[in-house]
């Protein structure tokens, strides 16, 4: 049995991407979750003393080994972590923070500035139902770079070499070999040189 079928079944609905209430059934395996992710972040940040700690102790957090060729500068902070997945020569600078219940998922190669925040959650407009969690991935594909400052928001996807530059709100896909700037973020440079 893989990790997967053993985790707990709101844990399959919000890989699904279905809504989540704070009265749904097992919301409480959700707020232990999360309670035990911010222990290991504050654990982390604290006494991480080199990269292969850090690396060490944030797969502990998302559940599966990081490569060796990615690197993460503390601080770093996340409210899950178990749907984030890092590829192979990743860089994530300092003070970024990564709201993964709806899964973000960073390709090879990808440069996160600091102070970058990319979240996959959201909530409904209506006051009645606004505690519920509307779950949509992120997804940023090989060799993007996100620069310092930039929000990335829920089900956006960055393309393959897609550039965001600094301070930019993406709430729309970045096709591949684009630059967006701005807020909210623009399409300014399509098809550049290397």
């Amino acid at each position: 049995m893989n990790d997967q079928e053993k985790e707990p079944a709101i844990f399959k609905r919000m890989r699904s991407g279905e809504v989540i209430r704070k009265d749904d059934q097992g919301y409480e395996d959700f707020t232990k979750a999360v309670a035990k992710t911010i222990q290991l972040c504050v654990e982390m940040n604290a006494n991480a003393t080199d990269m292969d700690d850090m690396r060490q102790r944030l797969s502990e957090i998302i559940g599966i080994p990081i490569d060796q060729s990615t690197t993460i500068f503390p601080p770093f902070h996340t409210n899950f972590g178990r749907f984030i997945r890092l590829g192979k020569n990743v860089f994530i600078n300092h003070a970024c923070s990564f709201l993964d219940i709806g899964g973000i998922y960073i390709e090879d190669d990808v440069q996160i500035g600091p102070r970058v925040n990319i979240t996959s959650e959201n909530h409904p407009t209506d006051t009645a139902d606004r505690k519920a969690l509307i779950l949509k991935p992120v997804i940023i594909r090989q060799n993007a770079w996100i620069g310092a400052g930039a929000t990335i928001l829920p089900g956006v996807t960055i393309g393959e070499n897609g550039v965001v530059a600094a301070g930019a709100v993406v709430s729309r896909d970045v096709p591949a070999n684009t630059i967006v700037a701005g807020i909210p973020a623009k399409v300014i440079k399509t098809n550049f040189d290397y």
